[in-house]
C-alpha cells in the first residue's frame, strides 16, 4: 500500500496517537516522572521531543497550502518522518550532543538544518506569510550580517555555523518560549479543554446569558461577558470568535444590532480574552518569563487595563442600544440562580486554580495541572445540564490538546530563531540603540513609533509569535528610554494585540465577518471604533504605573477613577447618547474633557486638570442621567440635548 492510498482512518489514528503522546509527555514531566524513576532528563531533550511531535502531527495533517488532508502524501509523509526521527535522535542524545557543542560535531549540523527547514516550511503552512517572511529576513540578515552598512553591521556567520546555533542552541529555538509553550502553556489548554468537555462551554453562556440577557442590549453584553471568559481561557481571539460567535453574533443580529457592529463587538470582546486576568493567553506566560518575575505579577499588573478595557466594550454596547432602541434578549432564558445552581461546581476547579496561582504561590504549570484534577473529578461525578465527563470525551481531550499546540509551538519554535540571531549578530543590541538615539528623548514619539510598529509586525499572526518578537525587538527600546519593564511588554501586547482589530489584516474581526456575511473591512472598522480604548490604555497605564498597581491604595484608586470618568466620557461622545441622544455641542464637550481626564502625565502641567475635568465629566453625566429619567415616563428621551 503506498502512502498516497493511506486511508484516512489510519492517517487520524496516528495522529491522535501522537497528539495523546504529547500532552502525555507534558503531564509525565511536570509530574516529575523521569526524576522519581532516577532518570536525569535535560528539558532541552523534553522540548526536542515535543517539537518533533508537533512538527510531525503538522505535515501528517497540513497540506502544502495549509489546509487540513485526510491522506498522507509521500513528501509530506518523507518530511513528517525526518523531522520526528532526527528530534527523536536528538533528545535520546541531548547530552552528549552538548558536551560536544563546541567541536560543532556534524550530527548537529544535520539537527540544526532540518530543525531549521522543518519549522519554516511548518510556520509558512500553519502561520501565514507573515510570520515566514519576518523570521525568513532575520535569517537572511544573518548570513549578510558583516556586510550590512552602518551601526546594524554584525559578525560573519556561515551557513552551517547559522543552522547548528539557531536549530540546536538554548539560547535559540530550545530556549524560553518554547519551554514556556510545552510546559506551561500545553497545560492550561489542557485545563481549558477539560472545562468544555465537562459542560463548562454552556455553563458560561448560560451565565452571561442570564447575568445580562434581560437588560438593554442584552444580545451583546452575552457576547462582552461570554468572550471574556471565553477568551481568558482559550488564548487565541480568532479561535474565541468561531467559538463563541456562532452563538452571540446571531442573538445579536436578531436583538437588533447591524452585521457589521455584531462582528465587531464579538472580535472586540474576544480579543479582550486574552489580556484578563486570572487565565491570560500564553503571552502572559512568555511575559513572566521574559522578566523574569511570577505570573501572579503579570496578572496583577494586566487587572485594572482589563476592566477598564471591557466596561468601555460594556458600556459602548449599552449606549448603541439605548440609541437604536435595542431591547433585551429572549427574557425565557434562566436566572443566574438557576444557572449557579447546576453549575456552582465549577468553583472548585478555578478555586483549585487561583487559590494554587495566587496564595500557595504554586508554579503555573503544576497550578493549571491540580485544577485540571479537579474539573475530571467535577466533570465526571456532575457535569452541567447532561453533560458530563466520560472516558471517551476524556480521550477526545488529550487527542484535542495535542492538535491544537502544534501551531503554538511552531511559533514559538520559529520565535527562537529570531531570539537565536538577535543574540548571535548582537543584532538585538544595535536595533535598541538605532531606535532609540534616531528618536531621542522624546518618549511620547517613541512610544507612538513603538505603536505603529506593534500594529504593523502583528499583522496576520498569532498572539504568541507576536509577543516574542516585540518582546525581542521593541520592548528593549522603551526599557532604556525609561519606561517601567512590566509597563513597556503590556503596550508592546496591547498593540500586538490590537492587529487583531485593526485594519488591512484584523483577524478577529475578519472571522467573525465570515459569520455574519458582512463587509470585512468595515467589520474592522467597526471594531477599532468599539474597541477604541484599547488604544489609549497603554498610554495611560505608561504615563500613570499605578494603573499597574504601583503606588499607593490612593495613587491607584485617584488613577482608576480618572480612567473610568475619562473613558465614560469619550465613549458616551463616540456613541452620542447617554439617556437620550447627545446634540453636537455635549459631544464636543464630553470629548474634551474625556480626554483631559484621563491620566495622561505626558504634558506638563497637564494633572492640573484631571480631577476637575473629572469633576465635570460626572457632573454632566448625571445631570444628562436624571434629565433622561424624567423625561422617559412621557417618552421624552429621544430629544437631543
Amino acid at each position: 500500500m503506498t502512502l498516497e492510498q493511506t486511508p484516512a482512518r489510519l492517517t487520524n489514528w496516528v495522529i491522535a496517537a501522537l497528539s495523546t503522546a504529547m500532552c502525555v509527555a507534558c503531564i509525565l514531566w511536570n509530574i516529575e516522572a523521569p526524576t522519581r524513576l532516577g532518570v536525569a532528563v535535560l528539558t532541552q531533550q523534553y522540548m526536542a521531543l515535543q517539537l518533533g511531535l508537533a512538527l510531525t502531527i503538522a505535515y501528517l495533517r497540513f497540506g502544502f497550502t495549509g489546509k487540513a488532508k485526510t491522506r498522507i502524501g509521500w513528501f509530506d509523509g518523507a518530511i513528517a518522518a525526518i523531522a520526528f526521527m532526527t528530534l527523536l535522535y536528538a533528545a535520546w542524545d541531548f547530552s552528549w550532543l552538548l558536551s560536544e557543542q563546541f567541536y560543532r560535531p556534524w550530527q548537529i549540523t544535520v539537527i540544526g538544518t532540518v530543525v531549521t527547514i522543518t519549522v519554516m516550511e511548518g510556520i509558512r503552512r500553519r502561520a501565514g506569510s507573515m510570520l515566514f517572511a519576518i523570521v525568513a529576513v532575520f535569517l537572511v540578515y544573518a548570513l549578510f550580517a558583516d556586510q550590512v552598512p552602518g551601526r546594524l553591521i554584525g559578525k560573519e556567520l556561515s551557513p552551517v555555523r547559522l543552522v547548528q546555533y539557531i536549530g540546536f542552541d538554548s539560547s535559540a529555538v530550545f530556549s524560553s518560549p518554547l519551554a514556556v509553550g510545552t510546559i506551561i502553556v500545553l497545560l492550561f489548554v489542557f485545563f481549558g479543554r477539560l472545562l468544555f468537555a465537562a459542560g463548562g462551554g454552556a455553563f458560561f453562556t448560560d451565565l452571561a446569558m442570564a447575568a445580562t440577557g434581560r437588560s438593554r442590549g442584552g444580545s451583546a453584553k452575552i457576547s462582552v461577558v461570554g468572550s471574556a471568559l471565553f477568551g481568558s481561557i482559550s488564548g487565541s481571539a480568532v479561535s474565541n470568535v468561531v467559538t463563541t460567535g456562532v452563538v452571540t453574533i446571531p442573538l445579536m443580529e436578531k436583538g437588533g444590532y447591524s452585521s457589521r457592529d455584531a462582528g465587531a463587538i464579538e472580535s472586540v470582546a474576544s480579543t479582550g480574552g486574552q489580556l484578563t486576568p486570572p487565565i491570560m493567553g500564553a503571552a502572559a506566560f512568555l511575559m513572566a518569563e521574559f522578566l523574569d518575575i511570577s505570573y501572579m505579577a503579570v496578572a496583577a499588573a494586566a487587572l485594572l487595563p482589563a476592566a477598564l478595557y471591557y466596561f468601555s466594550v460594556f458600556l459602548q454596547v449599552d449606549l448603541i442600544a439605548g440609541r437604536d432602541h435595542i431591547r433585551s434578549s429572549d427574557s425565557d432564558s434562566l436566572t443566574v440562580g438557576e444557572v449557579l445552581g447546576a453549575g456552582w461546581h465549577f468553583a472548585l476547579p478555578f478555586g483549585v486554580l487561583l487559590a494554587a496561582l495566587f496564595w500557595w504561590r504554586i508554579d503555573p504549570e503544576d497550578s493549571a495541572l491540580l485544577a485540571s484534577i479537579a474539573i475530571v473529578v467535577v466533570g465526571f461525578l456532575r457535569g452541567y445540564r447532561g453533560q458530563r465527563l466520560t472516558l471517551p470525551a476524556l480521550g477526545r481531550v488529550f487527542v484535542e490538546t495535542g492538535t491544537s499546540m502544534v501551531d503554538l509551538i511552531l511559533v514559538v519554535a520559529a520565535a527562537g530563531f529570531v531570539i537565536g540571531v538577535l543574540n548571535i549578530t548582537g543584532l538585538g543590541f544595535a536595533l535598541t540603540l538605532v531606535l532609540v538615539d534616531t528618536i531621542g528623548s522624546n518618549v511620547i514619539l517613541l512610544l507612538f513609533m513603538s505603536a505603529l510598529i506593534c500594529i504593523v509586525l502583528g499583522m496576520g499572526m498569532p498572539t504568541s509569535g507576536i509577543y516574542v518578537l516585540l518582546a525581542a525587538l521593541v520592548a528593549p527600546s522603551l526599557v532604556k528610554a525609561g519606561i517601567e519593564p512590566i509597563a513597556a511588554h503590556l503596550f508592546i501586547l496591547y498593540f500586538g494585540m490590537m492587529s487583531m482589530i485593526t485594519p488591512p489584516v484584523a483577524l478577529a474581526a475578519f472571522a467573525a465577518a465570515t459569520i455574519t456575511k458582512a463587509d470585512p473591512l468595515a467589520t474592522g472598522f467597526a471594531a477599532m471604533r468599539i474597541g477604541w480604548a484599547s488604544f489609549i490604555l497603554p498610554f495611560v497605564f505608561v504615563a500613570s504605573p499605578a494603573l499597574l498597581l504601583e503606588g499607593s491604595w490612593g495613587e491607584i484608586a485617584a488613577t482608576f477613577s480618572l480612567s473610568i470618568a475619562g473613558i465614560g466620557a469619550v465613549t458616551a461622545a463616540m456613541v452620542g447618547f447617554w439617556s437620550r441622544p447627545l446634540g453636537l455641542a455635549a459631544r464636543a464637550a464630553l470629548m474634551l474633557l474625556g480626554v483631559m481626564a484621563l491620566p495622561l502625565g505626558f504634558v506638563p502641567g497637564a494633572e492640573a486638570l484631571h480631577i476637575p475635568s473629572a469633576m465635570a465629566v460626572a457632573a454632566i453625566i448625571a445631570g444628562l442621567t436624571i434629565r433622561g429619567a424624567r423625561r422617559a415616563p412621557s417618552g421624552g428621551s429621544s430629544k437631543t440635548v
